[in-house]
């Protein structure tokens, strides 16, 4: 666990289902306007995303995929190329999330082995979110690192993440030492889309600054 002035980041657990699937939700509306059609996002539902959290945090075989709109290998509950995913436990995933005392969980992440084909990357950062009030915070600092000290134990040394081009978190990612290593077109709910590839080399570098304090 890894606190801050404002609250806590912990490893997720079946309970905090609920809370994450209304951050992914509220995430999403406002930050993938103008990118991702808006009938596609009006249509997106807390509830029926909570149950499928709960059942991916508890290993259940029907748990949907976690990620981006430019994640083509796992992209949003409900969106699953057609099929059942593993148990998180078997796809080797890990989920953490950013809590306070007054808004109980307020971001996420999840990560695990890398799920595409791109060379010399063998972890991979799957999803952050954060509610906009919890952002410039320090959660996401904090999420990123551990995710990065999750990928490290389980034997990673590198890791990626998938952006859409056009969304400012791309900075984020630079901020944190990422190096743009890929680009490709997608395809998103009809959609046209381009999205890029950041990568860390090694993730100590990333797991220690990460946990440094945030400099304003």
């Amino acid at each position: 666990m890894i606190g801050n002035r404002s609250g806590l980041v912990r490893p997720a657990k079946p309970t905090d289902a609920a809370g994450i699937a209304r951050v992914h939700v509220a995430s999403w509306r406002t930050t993938y306007p103008g990118m991702v059609p808006d009938r596609y996002l009006v249509a997106l539902s807390p509830l029926s995303h909570a149950a499928r959290w709960r059942a991916m945090l508890g290993g259940g075989r029907t748990a949907p995929g976690v990620g981006s709109p430019g994640q083509t290998t796992q992209s949003f509950p409900g969106q699953n190329n057609g099929g059942p995913a593993p148990s998180a436990q078997a796809r080797g995933r890990a989920t953490y999330v950013a809590t306070d005392p007054e808004h109980g969980v307020v971001g996420f992440g999840t990560c695990g082995p890398q799920r595409t084909a791109l060379d010399g990357f063998g972890g991979e950062i799957y999803a952050i979110y954060l509610y906009d009030f919890a952002q410039n915070m320090g959660f996401g600092r904090k999420l990123m690192a551990s995710m990065a000290v999750d990928l490290i134990g389980s034997g990673h040394r590198s890791a990626c993440v998938w952006v859409l081009r056009d969304n400012p978190a791309r900075w984020f990612y630079e901020r944190l030492g990422a190096t743009r290593v890929a680009e490709q077109a997608i395809t998103f709910a009809g959609t046209n889309l381009t999205e890029v590839a950041y990568g860390w080399r090694d993730l100590t570098v990333l797991a220690r600054q990460s946990m440094e304090p945030r400099v304003p």
